[in-house]
């Protein structure tokens, strides 16, 4: 089972619920955003700058769904980065509910270097790629 070195936990809110009357599918990737986000404040860096004056594009998502969550859950995100390459590197996600550890699911994103001023993928920085490799290492 993967390893998930960042955590953090997010609250299900009224308006994250569907009419099925649990955790609409289009919220996981607005708390996966919201993880990443947080992953990526730890260290140091934002999706609009991640060194180098680098910003992120997603350029690609899934999630496979285990377990319903329901208003007022507390969900732990489990985030992890890997497969970096030169140009993107894959975020992965791991959703648990904190009250008896279920599984509800997992997923991740793809995200790219990008330049917004010129419209184009940029190189990721090997600043941002040593700083999750030291995190990652020192967390596990």
């Amino acid at each position: 089972m993967k390893s998930y070195p960042f955590k953090t936990n997010i609250t299900v809110q009224i308006g994250d619920i569907n009419y099925g009357g649990h955790l609409g599918n289009e919220k996981s990737l607005v708390y996966f955003q919201e993880a990443r986000l947080r992953y990526l404040k730890e260290l140091g860096a934002s999706e609009m700058n991640i060194g180098d004056g680098v910003s992120l594009t997603q350029i690609e998502a899934f999630i496979t769904y285990k377990n319903e969550s329901f208003y007022g859950d507390e969900l732990t995100i489990g985030v992890i980065i890997d497969d970096i390459s030169k140009v993107r590197f894959r975020v992965s996600f791991q959703i648990t509910r904190r009250s008896d550890e279920k599984l509800i699911g997992t997923g991740y994103t793809v995200l790219a270097g990008f330049d917004y001023k010129q419209h184009r993928i940029k190189r990721i920085p090997q600043s941002f790629i040593d700083k999750v490799t030291a995190y990652q290492n020192i967390q596990d």
